[in-house]
């Protein structure tokens, strides 16, 4: 289980990273070829802007977590505060992904396979760190 949660966690952050610093500062306009299959000069030019700087903005955002996460990889493995933190974080993503299947429809591919390793890794990082924590907690706090 130990190396299956960390399996999981590394590579997730490790593609957020490199994901969230290539759109935001580097590849937005291509990634809504390849990823969105958007003609994005077929857009005006204020929507093109807004779906760029939109897409930035969110890049920007998944690599502030990605760097958060790498910063505090042994608290979110041994805090029980920053694992709930992480855990939420990383369900919320998988949530939105599949509330976006009913609602807007069916992706690409590749969008089905972020949805199940996110969810698988959501799933193995919380049975891992579950037993840990609470032992944990039971240790600093002890009921009275």
């Amino acid at each position: 289980m130990r190396t299956l949660s960390y399996f999981f966690f590394y590579t997730y952050i490790g593609l957020i990273l490199v994901a969230g610093f290539w759109g935001a500062f580097i590849g937005a306009r291509i990634d809504q070829h390849l990823l969105l299959n958007l003609n994005i000069k077929a857009l005006t030019e204020t929507t093109r802007a807004n779906v760029l700087t939109q897409y930035r903005f969110l890049r920007a955002i998944e690599l502030g977590f990605g760097l958060f996460s790498i910063t505090f990889r042994k608290e979110i493995f041994t805090v029980k505060k920053f694992n709930t933190l992480f855990l939420t974080i990383m369900l919320s993503g998988v949530l939105a992904r599949g509330i976006s299947l009913i609602v807007d429809g069916s992706p690409n591919w590749i969008f089905y396979f972020f949805l199940i390793y996110e969810a698988t890794g959501v799933v193995f990082i919380f049975l891992y760190t579950r037993q840990p924590l609470n032992k944990l907690d039971e240790a600093v706090m002890p009921e009275n």
